[in-house]
């Protein structure tokens, strides 16, 4: 399986922006799917975009829409997230990562994560008020 390394996080404060990136090591990534999630101290990993590899965007949680925008350039094999308008309460360590189903979950329930593979480390992402 693909492995996926996130790149592009850091400190800002809040109004500030950030664009992270999403590379694969390795072998190309073969998903119809990607997404961004995060992981903020003590609270569950939270879904927060998904992209077709062909383009669609399919999904943004409701706390980043209208501020975040997933995208991606297949010819460097990268997806990214540029985010913009950033909160304190945005703060948290940001990883992408393939759907190991064919398509983008279609319900968005907190859990859908667990239908994606190729974690990397992830990239910490803080916000200053």
């Amino acid at each position: 399986q693909v492995q996926l390394v996130e790149s592009g996080g850091g400190s800002v404060q809040a109004g500030g922006s950030l664009r992270l990136s999403c590379t694969a090591s390795g072998n190309t990534v073969s998903s119809n799917c990607m997404g961004w999630f995060r992981q903020a101290p003590d609270k569950e990993r939270e879904e927060v975009a998904y992209i077709y590899t062909g383009g669609a965007i399919t999904y943004y949680a409701e706390s980043v829409k209208g501020r975040f925008t997933i995208s991606q350039d297949k010819a460097k094999n990268t997806m990214y997230l540029q985010m913009n308008s950033l909160k304190p309460e945005d703060t948290a360590m940001y990883y992408c990562a393939a759907a190991i189903i064919p398509v983008c979950p279609s319900v968005v329930d907190g859990n859908s994560w667990r239908l994606f593979g190729g974690w990397g480390q992830g990239t910490q992402v803080t916000v200053s008020s």
